[in-house]
């Protein structure tokens, strides 16, 4: 299982007004730990006020590049973030767990792709470090990236992208999209929804040679610009999500509806294993997630968002019934063979056993 592993933070740059690009090592044991794969994420964690809070930042750097780099935007009222963008200084140490996420698609040096992906705001950083990698190691496959923004200052990587087209000239193309400045051509002005995504793919865009799209940004961007690409014939498995943020409250918990589920106890067996070690303990089937049981019965149990859009608190149910909130991470097929998020899961049956080490 995971665990934090400190990094020393070795460059700061200044990318936006509201942003940083930090440069981070790790200590001389832990560099296997940190080998990370295009498009993956490390959770940071750190104290304020006798608080601890945990976040998630992707890396934006290639494999290929050989160092560790994340982005980091300031969010209106997020402590971590502010912090980060004013207090952060070369040579703090930072707290990290090992890379994570499963947003990504195997390199194919060989093969002869056409990529296509959509990034909002600070959704460009994991997509960042999938088109250097993938560029940089399929040298016949082609990327066609729509990033979405308010205005121009708010650009994310803005030269290192121009950089990127230069570098791979004919294998790049880059369309900003910009919510409150206007542009030369209409088409790139206003917000990326379903009406936008449908004339990108009649004037701009060759849906049909798209092998694999990846999707990061707003929820509602998301599920506007997958419903297109659904529409325009792309197949479930042909498209990627990275959920930075998640506008939604939570969906209430299925009520269980049979008699012998009603009539029995309201609380459950919990039997967890994390790091070879097994710990079984009593819980509610209401009003507590398996997470938070297991943290209060002194597990060191991973997590990080808390709100189902990472995977970090991953776990496999063996035997028992649960239900999840909500899910933004897990794959349908991962959700089949028992994987749920434990800071989404509620027990419904009298006896639960779960392994964080599956």
């Amino acid at each position: 299982m995971a665990r934090f592993h400190s990094l020393q933070v070795t460059e700061i740059r200044r990318d936006t007004r509201d942003a940083v690009v930090v440069t981070l090592t790790p200590q001389d044991t832990d560099h296997d730990l940190f080998d990370f794969t295009q498009g993956q994420y490390l959770t940071f964690r750190r104290s304020f006020d006798g608080e601890e809070l945990r976040r998630s930042y992707s890396i934006c750097s290639g494999r290929h590049e050989g160092v560790l780099r994340v982005g980091i935007k300031r969010v209106d009222g997020g402590c971590f973030s502010t912090w980060a963008n004013e207090a952060l200084r070369v040579g703090d140490t930072l707290e990290a767990m090992p890379p994570m996420g499963a947003f990504f698609t195997p390199i194919e040096p060989d093969a002869a792709k056409n990529y296509l992906a959509f990034a909002g705001g600070s959704g460009i950083t994991p997509i960042l470090s999938i088109i250097k990698t993938t560029l940089a190691s399929e040298p016949r496959s082609h990327f066609t990236l729509v990033y979405a923004n308010r205005q121009i200052g708010s650009i994310m990587f803005r030269e290192e992208l121009d950089d990127l087209k230069n570098i791979y000239l004919g294998r790049l193309a880059i369309l900003h999209v910009l919510e409150s400045e206007s542009q030369d051509i209409d088409l790139f002005a206003g917000r990326v929804d379903a009406e936008k995504c449908a004339a990108l793919f009649k004037h701009w865009i060759d849906i049909e040679a798209a092998n694999t799209a990846f999707i990061c940004g707003p929820e509602p961007m998301m599920l506007a610009v997958a419903a297109t690409l659904r529409g325009h014939g792309m197949r479930d498995e042909q498209i990627k999500f990275e959920l930075f943020a998640s506008s939604q409250p939570g969906r209430a918990r299925l009520k269980v509806e049979s008699i012998a589920a009603a009539e029995r106890g309201t609380a459950c067996e919990a039997t967890v294993t994390l790091d070879g070690a097994t710990r079984i303990f009593n819980m509610p089937k209401q009003g507590q997630t398996l997470l938070e049981a297991a943290l209060e019965n002194r597990m060191d149990a991973p997590f990080a968002c808390r709100a189902g859009v990472c995977s970090t608190c991953r776990a496999k149910v063996l035997e028992g019934e649960t239900e999840m909130e909500v899910n933004h991470a897990l794959e349908d097929y991962e959700v089949r063979q028992g994987y749920v998020l434990t800071c989404q899961c509620y027990p419904l049956s009298d006896r639960i056993v779960v392994s964080y080490d599956q």
